[in-house]
């Protein structure tokens, strides 16, 4: 007999331990277990995503003529442990193999690579199939290359996919039309809603469960809709390349105070547990652009999102393991802001994405970046400890995912292996891209003072504090230029401006993120 583990973010009937085999001979194991519940403090919505979304697939499983052993969280005996449960099960069953797909996270293959030795058991370690670069695929890519540049492994992505491509030249005469996904929040424009889907018996079962067992976990269970099913993330899909696609591209980067979505997808939770394959998404997005109801410039930028951007951040995520856990290349140690829990404080931005974090246990990349990542970094913020938020406090983190883009892409703690300078910004960005900064307690054209945007004066001391490791970043060269070029007086006033605001922040309670 085969046991097939199916982790909590495989809920794919394409998942390729499923392949070639006869459901006779196998038994799939699904494991509810307190470990991964716990190894940081998951957003409570995240938590009952991914519990929903494994029960509503044992079930579909089952239909489909599969025996699924089943551990539920509560159930006794539950060893709370992956390794534990798979060994229970290779007992009940008289196991011959272990068949299963790669796990998305570091510490748990290294789990799965000491099965076999601890169990007297053959396992089989499948390729997750379900993303369009393997691993070992990326890899050899990255050997070849002195700069790892996301752009030109996404343009070898489009060319593998056959994505937007006519007689192999990209579709519109150019592969990128970043340039034209810029546009500010333009007043009057109505924004669209993800679908939403109200809770079944399974999903309201999870969602007691949770309240009661994850009380003390970040973030709402109010208004739980997310999609928990593969229908229901296809109707999620649909309605977002109706009603939102047409326009994201467009309107991609800005934010809006009270507007948590805009026109984005909303589909990361679905897509990153299981219920969407990247190349669907991908595909639905294309025949929207050739049948015209959807422009390129949108097309493009939300495909450069999918087989661009996450194929490349899961590639580096494998690339650079496990050392990238640590990175800290420019030595923060600044304890994370309580109000990254909180959302008290009266940076509107910052307020406005912590409590859709909070709320819906999602903002938007924009908002990840350039609002929370941005301010970590320029206030010197550990690597580490925002790195635990981010993973603590979204639907859609899994340390593969979420690991590169914090502590490499938005807080520069790998030296510039990921990203060619670091994403900062002052006052200026938020202001041209929001609608934040007209309702602020904080003047965003002041430059000093109690009264001025703290991004303005945190921007400069952040340049100033770490000159010898930047200033010869070809990049970074005109904003030194700018620094050198101030007065002396105008360059203590930035600084002393910072210490000040820097001083008034109050670090989080410990156990937030681990126990």
């Amino acid at each position: 007999m085969i046991l097939i583990p199916v982790l909590g973010d495989q809920c794919s009937h394409s998942l390729a331990a499923l392949r070639g085999i006869d459901p006779a001979d196998a038994v799939v194991l699904m494991m509810e277990v307190a470990d991964e519940t716990i190894y940081v403090k998951h957003h409570k919505k995240k938590i009952a995503l991914v519990l929903s979304a494994m029960r509503h697939f044992a079930e579909e499983l089952r239909e489909a003529g599969w025996t699924v052993d089943y551990v539920r969280l509560d159930d006794a005996g539950n060893s709370g442990s992956f390794s534990g449960e798979v060994a229970r099960a290779v007992e009940r069953h008289a196991i011959a193999r272990i068949h299963i797909v790669e796990p998305g996270e570091w510490r748990v293959l290294k789990m799965v690579e000491g099965w076999q030795g601890a169990l007297g058991v053959p396992v089989d370690i499948l390729v997750d199939d379900r993303f369009v670069c393997p691993i070992l695929d990326f890899q050899t890519w990255a050997q070849s290359r002195r700069e790892l540049r996301m752009e030109f492994f996404y343009r070898d992505m489009r060319r593998k996919t056959g994505l937007l491509l006519d007689d192999g030249e990209p579709a519109g005469g150019v592969w990128n039309l970043d340039h034209d996904n810029r546009r500010p929040p333009k007043k009057g424009v109505p924004y669209p809603r993800p679908m939403r889907f109200a809770p079944d018996a399974i999903t309201r079962a999870v969602l007691a469960l949770v309240a009661d067992r994850f009380a003390d976990h970040f973030g709402s269970l109010d208004g739980f809709a997310l999609p928990v099913t593969r229908g229901q993330a296809r109707q999620a899909l649909d309605h977002f390349v109706r009603t939102a696609l047409p326009d994201f591209g467009t309107y991609q980067d800005a934010m809006v105070t009270g507007e948590r979505f805009l026109f984005h997808a909303f589909l990361s939770p679905a897509l990153n547990c299981g219920l969407l394959t990247p190349l669907e998404v991908c595909v639905a997005t294309e025949a929207a652009y050739r049948t015209g109801d959807v422009p390129l410039n949108s097309a493009e930028g939300f495909i450069r999102q999918i087989i661009g951007w996450r194929e490349y951040i899961r590639g580096m995520y494998w690339l650079e393991m496990p050392g990238l856990e640590h990175a800290n290349a420019l030595g923060a140690t600044r304890p994370l802001p309580e109000f990254y829990w909180t959302g008290e404080t009266d940076m509107l931005c910052l307020q406005q994405a912590v409590l859709s974090t909070r709320d819906e246990a999602y903002a938007h990349h924009i908002e990840r970046l350039m609002v929370l990542g941005n301010f970590a970094m320029l206030a010197g913020v550990d690597p580490a400890a925002i790195s635990d938020w981010f993973l603590v406090v979204y639907a859609d983190a899994y340390q593969w995912v979420e690991l590169p883009n914090v502590v490499a892409m938005s807080q520069f703690a790998d030296g510039g292996r990921l990203g060619s300078k670091p994403y900062a910004a002052g006052g200026a960005y938020i202001n041209r891209m929001s609608d934040y900064c007209g309702r602020c307690r904080y003047d965003v054209k002041q430059k000093t003072g109690d009264d001025a945007c703290p991004f303005n004066a945190l921007y400069w001391d952040f340049l100033a504090r770490h000159d010898k490791r930047l200033r010869g970043n070809h990049r970074m060269g005109p904003v030194y230029r700018n620094w050198d070029r101030m007065a002396a007086a105008q360059q203590a006033a930035y600084r002393a401006s910072a210490r000040a605001f820097l001083g008034t922040l109050e670090p989080a309670a410990d156990g937030w993120a681990r126990d």
